[in-house]
């Protein structure tokens, strides 16, 4: 996987689906800052290290160029996946997060990207990221995104 990947691309290399509607030659963003795709969110670690920790006990599995199913949807149909090439990117769900929103971490020496059959793909730049869960205000409350 480069840096200059199309959607195509990344979904002959990973094997993965996307909806017939999205743009196949389309260049995917890479991009080192926040970035949301549906319910979920990317954030870098430093910008929420105090809320977002990786647990000493945490175990951490290599990304493979398959990819590593983050969560899926509400109804249990499509999936976040986050795929990488082979020994750059690694993740754990051994978090705690005192928002109770965390999925995860990962750290990646390349690029990295976050698939999904509705919204494509998104890449992030090397460093290490927590993937939460959104949530919304749905009149008075917070509410859990659901996609």
């Amino acid at each position: 996987m480069t840096e200059a990947e199309t959607l195509a691309s990344l979904l002959t290399k990973t094997d993965l689906a996307a909806l017939d509607h999205l743009e196949r030659s389309a260049v995917i963003p890479v991009v080192a800052g926040l970035q949301a795709q549906g319910d979920l969110i990317v954030v870098p670690l430093p910008m929420i290290a105090d809320s977002v920790r990786v647990r000493r006990d945490a175990g951490w599995r290599e990304v493979p160029a398959t990819g590593v199913e983050l969560l899926r949807s509400a109804a249990g149909g499509n999936p976040h996946t986050l795929v990488a090439e082979p020994d750059t990117c690694w993740w754990t769900a051994g978090v705690s997060d005192s928002v109770g929103l965390a999925l995860g971490v990962f750290e990646t020496s390349g690029v990295a990207y976050l698939m999904h059959p509705e919204h494509g793909a998104s890449g992030c730049a090397p460093g290490s990221y927590a993937v939460r869960r959104q949530r919304e205000r749905d009149g008075g409350r917070m509410r859990v995104v659901a996609d």
